[in-house]
């Protein structure tokens, strides 16, 4: 597989595996981190899920302050516009229209743009040692990396709020009592529970779940009649798929499917 700077990538099966490489800042997300992210994430190579984790003791800490003298994501301004929209938006884009589930592994903090990426998954664990944290307000600038959108959509309006205007830490139980995340595990059992779902998911019609993905994006924002289309041209793609005649065949002759992802 292709090597990165910040990232590592590994295949696990049908799962692509993607680490936030920067132990030694606490994964803090670089432009360099992003371009490598943005790049690693249009060479799926055949895999049918991805799982995003962090490596050490954190998911990512943030943008990084130190990088390239200060980094332009935090320091605000036109230099700060420049950087989200030609590093960072792009790499939370991408994994948001993927077109294979995304489970995401949150271990330690995951503060800033780094709140964004753990969020941005379809499923998101959390080791009990993890927080989601958005300190913007501590330093005068606002949220970034989607996570406006992100929070409002996953907690509602109160809740975002909290988050966003007081920078209040969220642990992993509060978050699931929430409901900004699937689930809190202990940390030791974070990868393994994070990598079976990764699997199953792997394992099943990967033209479907893709259309599930798109249809959820449609119905956060769009109308009744919207979402009926998009269910319909779903019903559509989906059905013409290797994978429907193998769930109607399997359906039949009473067994559990074999998905192929076609």
């Amino acid at each position: 597989m292709a090597e990165y700077e910040t990232i590592l990538t590994e295949r696990k099966g049908d799962v692509l595996v993607v680490t936030l490489n920067r132990p030694e800042r606490l994964n803090a997300a670089s432009l360099q981190m992003a371009e490598d992210l943005t790049v690693a994430l249009y060479d799926l190579q055949g895999a049918r899920a991805l799982l995003i984790t962090g490596a050490g003791r954190a998911f990512c800490s943030g943008a990084d302050l130190q990088a390239r003298g200060g980094d332009s994501a935090v320091t605000g301004g036109d230099a700060s516009h420049r950087a989200l929209m030609n590093h960072y938006n792009p790499a939370l884009s991408q994994i948001m229209q993927l077109d294979i589930p995304v489970v995401t592994a949150v271990n330690g903090p995951a503060a800033g743009v780094g709140c964004s990426i753990g969020l941005a998954g379809d499923f998101v664990f959390a080791g009990r040692s993890a927080y989601f944290l958005q300190a913007f307000v501590n330093i005068g600038l606002v949220p970034d990396g989607g996570s406006t959108w992100l929070l409002t959509k996953a907690i509602g309006k109160p809740r975002a709020t909290r988050m966003m205007m007081l920078g209040e830490r969220i642990g992993a139980d509060q978050a699931e009592q929430w409901g900004l995340i699937y689930k809190a595990v202990d940390d030791a059992a974070l990868m393994d529970e994070a990598l079976a779902l990764a699997t199953r998911l792997a394992a099943g019609p990967t033209v479907a779940l893709s259309t599930m993905r798109r249809n959820i994006m449609t119905a956060l924002d769009g109308s009744l009649d919207q979402v009926l289309r998009a269910e319909a041209e779903g019903q559509r793609r989906a059905g013409g798929t290797a994978d429907a005649r193998e769930g109607a065949l399997s359906f039949i002759e009473k067994r559990k499917p074999e998905f192929k992802g076609r």
